[in-house]
């Protein structure tokens, strides 16, 4: 059986899923999703750094867009909470190694995606690319690591 985020795959491909665990997963980012939308309404369309504080990756990026990328990228790639790389509220705060780790790993798809599989022929769309649920598949590790 192969474990993929709060839902369980066996091998012939049929689901059963962990829904308390889903659901308490999604109600906890559900809250804190709200919560910074609520603050920083009127901003969203705002650039993340000016709205935020300590943003190193995503410069640029509307700071409602970094929200979503947070909570639908990043967190459901993973199957986390907010808290797995945040103290909530402190959002800002580098406490956490996670945190350190993610920023590291975006990097890594960025030369992946940018440098690596556009020079390898034959593959298939224009513009194949690599993310998260690549390999983490809703899990904090990734897929296939013992």
């Amino acid at each position: 059986m192969i474990i993929i985020g709060a839902s369980a795959f066996t091998l012939n491909g049929r689901a059963k899923i962990n829904k308390s665990k889903a659901d308490s997963v999604l109600d906890d980012r559900k809250h804190y999703v709200d919560e910074l939308r609520l603050a920083i309404k009127g901003s969203e369309k705002l650039p993340a750094e000016t709205v935020f504080k300590n943003i190193k990756l995503l410069k640029g990026v509307p700071a409602g867009q970094l929200i979503s990328i947070m909570d639908k990228g990043y967190a459901n790639s993973l199957g986390v909470t907010c808290s797995h790389c945040h103290k909530n509220g402190e959002w800002d705060l580098d406490i956490k190694p996670e945190k350190e780790i993610t920023r590291k790993m975006v990097a890594m798809n960025a030369t992946i995606n940018n440098q690596l599989l556009k020079n390898i022929d034959g593959l298939r769309g224009p513009n194949p690319i690599v993310n998260c649920t690549t390999c983490h598949r809703g899990s904090v590790k990734p897929a296939l690591q013992l």
